[in-house]
């Protein structure tokens, strides 16, 4: 598994912690180095950017994975 897909997988894990109810939609490639990912529960949707750089360092920076968890805690709250 190359970084950018263990990075998709963590990313997946902490919304699989959080909410398992939540449907994620994370696109095969970044644009502009940023990916717009889908978080659906129910009847509404969020989109989030991620930089392509926070999901490949998620799995191996401790700050990363607690700001991506921080700022996913927020967009699943508002769901």
């Amino acid at each position: 598994m190359d970084e950018l897909e263990e990075g998709k997988q963590k990313f997946l894990d902490i919304i699989k912690e959080l909410d398992s109810t939540v449907e994620v939609v994370i696109p095969t490639t970044p644009s502009n180095s940023l990916f717009l990912i889908s978080l659906t529960k129910g009847a509404n949707r969020k989109f989030i950017t991620v930089p392509e750089d926070d999901i490949l360092d998620l799995p191996t920076e401790e700050d990363i994975l607690s700001k991506t968890t921080t700022m996913l805690k927020e967009a699943i709250g508002s769901l």
